[in-house]
């Protein structure tokens, strides 16, 4: 299956066939629809103007549940298309995390265990004994740093056969992922952050977008 998601993860529309399509599963020959992984939640879909009730990873193909009484043969010619507004709230979010994580990882070399990236808000928990508030004011000048340097944000494959990817920005770091990304630092935007103890010795972060209107008093 060739996943559009990762070449282009800007394109919205995807012209494509149906490889298989059993009870309301549909298999297609490539996706632009990108199957929650990583903690990014899963795109919404539609295939042919029909809403994609959810979606599932096995190997390397994804599987699509259309609704009952929906049928498709193997060589129909389909058209995805994405809610594109939530997809690129998405790609900002999870990216925004990658960073205020890789950061969190560099200045105290906390224990992730777990993270998630919805579409107005993403998360990621730490073991962590302390008020990790305490850091934000640093984390925060580090991270606007990055964004204002507008740096390249490199994608690949760690192991094409395996379908493993990886994020890079030069000099930074390289860190092994599977979402979707923007461009660019620069594209991914300023955040606010807030502290969260979700339970002994568990810290969260939650990260939200600072938007256009918000920026302007920066």
């Amino acid at each position: 299956m060739d996943k559009i998601f990762w070449d282009d993860p800007y394109q919205t529309v995807l012209h494509t066939t149906v490889s298989a399509y059993t009870d309301n599963k549909l298999l297609p020959a490539a996706t632009i629809i990108f199957s929650f992984s990583g903690g990014q939640e899963s795109d919404k879909a539609t295939i042919n103007g029909i809403p994609v009730l959810s979606s599932e990873k096995i190997g390397t193909d994804i599987l699509y549940t259309m609704p009952a009484g929906t049928f498709f043969s193997k060589g129909d010619p389909i058209e995805m298309q994405i809610d594109w507004p939530r997809r690129y709230r998405l790609m900002h979010l999870h990216f925004a995390a990658e960073l205020v994580l890789e950061l969190v990882t560099k200045k105290l070399g906390l224990e992730k265990i777990g993270a998630h990236i919805a579409e107005d808000k993403s998360r990621i928990d730490f073991i962590y004994s302390q008020n990790i508030s305490t850091i934000f004011e640093d984390l925060l000048a580090d991270y606007n740093q990055i964004i204002e340097s507008n740096l390249p944000i490199e994608t690949g494959y760690l192991d094409e056969s395996s379908q493993r990817r990886y994020w890079k920005i030069a000099g930074f770091s390289q860190v092994p992922c599977g979402g979707t990304h923007v461009k660019s630092t620069g594209e991914v935007g300023f955040v606010t952050l807030k502290r969260n103890n979700i339970g002994r010795g568990k810290e969260r972060i939650e990260i939200r977008l600072v938007e256009i209107n918000e920026r302007i008093k920066i």
